[in-house]
């Protein structure tokens, strides 16, 4: 019923007092395999084709592993499972995407960014789940 936030290295998840990346390589066994379970669980979770290729960032870790924020084509990926769990129309959640996407600074600097925490919480308000 969530965006997902970007895959985290440390520690059991976002533990700031373990923060930094994981430190394998392109070579490592251990990340490939990670990686692919990754993309796996993703393209499940998401009913996604099989062989979709997604955005990096749903599958990776970022260099510190604390990184919440996603790219617009991994949120744009996630809408129609979230919108699904949450009984609203994709264009809406869609439209919440867009509104917490942040732009470069200055315009050129870094990537587009969706701010995943901010968006969930609007999601809360506008598109509640009942829990009995």
């Amino acid at each position: 019923q969530y965006f997902h936030p970007r895959p985290s290295a440390a520690g059991t998840g976002y533990d700031a007092s373990s923060s930094g990346g994981s430190n394998l390589g392109p070579a490592s066994k251990t990340l490939v395999d990670d990686v692919q379970q990754r993309v796996q669980a993703f393209i499940t979770e998401n009913d996604l084709p099989p062989g979709t290729k997604g955005p990096v960032d749903a599958v990776t870790t970022s260099g510190s592993g604390l990184d919440p924020d996603i790219s617009p084509a991994t949120a744009a990926l996630e809408v129609n499972r979230v919108a699904k769990a949450r009984g609203a129309d994709p264009a809406a959640v869609q439209q919440l995407v867009d509104h917490y996407t942040a732009q470069p600074a200055l315009g050129f600097i870094g990537e587009p960014r969706v701010n995943v925490l901010e968006l969930n919480m609007a999601l809360d308000k506008g598109f509640p789940v009942y829990k009995p």
